[in-house]
């Protein structure tokens, strides 16, 4: 596959003037008619010329951007990212497709996306370090890119012939990669075939499908549309002033029960230590147990105490 159609943008220099040569039909010329184009000088025009003989600072400038160019793309395209794109533009030949459809690990740009296969195509050092770090990865790895392949025109043609009043069972989509294996990518199951058609008639794209027109003569509106129409001030709660003076009342309770249950908390506890025999002050954050007698007390703050008169 050749995507000639592609603009070099990565060797353009910054204080480089941009300047396009004119296009006309059959006047691409190649490394060959360059010689050819230039003895005969009434073919070609000042820009073209310009373009065609740089100048010998530029072609410096580029010759020290491009080792930075390697080394950032390989810093951001994986081995993986490669061999995804690789299949996704092989089934579908769309690099807008691609770049919608294609989880990679990072968040690529069209414009990215388009460098970076053109740069797999043409650019010899970079497809050669990226053909080396794939033949590197483990088949497992390699299996579970080849699972997320898109589905090309050619497959999804093959499903929508399918019906959708039909419940085809596995076995039909087996039968389906059975005799049209030249078509089907060689990773698909009857699973996958599945779970693609179920996609399919979600979105009415089966032969025997069709979507019906909108109406003409009202207005549609979409969501954008309807948000404008919303009065923000009519999604507020209207305000209840009964609720509001219950509210209150239950509230006013409720602190006037807190407030008296504080107040009789020490005779609480007045009642507590006269059953247990405990004194709740004596036990603070340093006290681990009290010995009392009819005269004394006596607080233990340590881990190992001596009882007796010949210590």
């Amino acid at each position: 596959l050749v995507e000639s159609s592609l603009a070099k943008s990565t060797s353009r220099v910054k204080g480089q003037p941009v300047i396009e040569p004119i296009r006309c039909p059959g006047s691409d010329l190649a490394s060959s008619d360059k010689k050819k184009g230039l003895k005969s000088g009434s073919a070609l025009t000042p820009p073209l010329t310009m373009v065609i003989t740089p100048s010998s600072m530029s072609k410096r400038m580029k010759k020290n951007k491009q080792p930075l160019q390697i080394t950032k793309d390989l810093g951001r395209w994986k081995p993986t990212d490669d061999l995804l794109l690789i299949n996704a533009v092989l089934q579908t030949t769309d690099l807008t497709s691609v770049h919608l459809g294609v989880k990679f690990s990072c968040r690529f740009t069209l414009r990215e996306i388009q460098e970076r296969w053109y740069a797999l195509l043409y650019d010899p050092v970079i497809s050669k370090l990226a053909w080396q770090a794939m033949r590197q990865l483990h088949p497992e790895a390699i299996a579970a890119i080849q699972s997320k392949a898109l589905f090309s025109q050619a497959e999804e043609a093959l499903l929508a012939k399918i019906t959708s009043s039909s419940q085809p069972k596995l076995e039909v989509f087996q039968d389906l990669l059975n005799k049209h294996p030249n078509v089907f990518y060689p990773s698909r199951t009857a699973k996958n075939l599945l779970v693609h058609w179920q996609l399919l008639k979600q979105y009415y794209l089966l032969e025997d499908q069709s979507v019906q027109p909108l109406p003409k003569g009202e207005q549609v509106l979409n969501f954008s549309d309807a948000e404008q129409v919303v009065d923000d001030a009519k999604l507020k709660d209207s305000r209840d002033e009964v609720l509001e003076h219950e509210l209150m009342l239950a509230d006013r309770h409720q602190k006037r029960e807190i407030r008296q249950l504080e107040q009789e908390l020490p005779r609480w506890q007045v009642l507590v230590d006269s059953i247990t025999g405990m004194n709740s002050p004596d036990f603070d954050n340093q006290t681990l147990a009290a010995l009392r007698g009819r005269m004394v007390r006596y607080l233990m703050r340590s881990r190992e105490i001596t009882l007796g008169r010949a210590t």
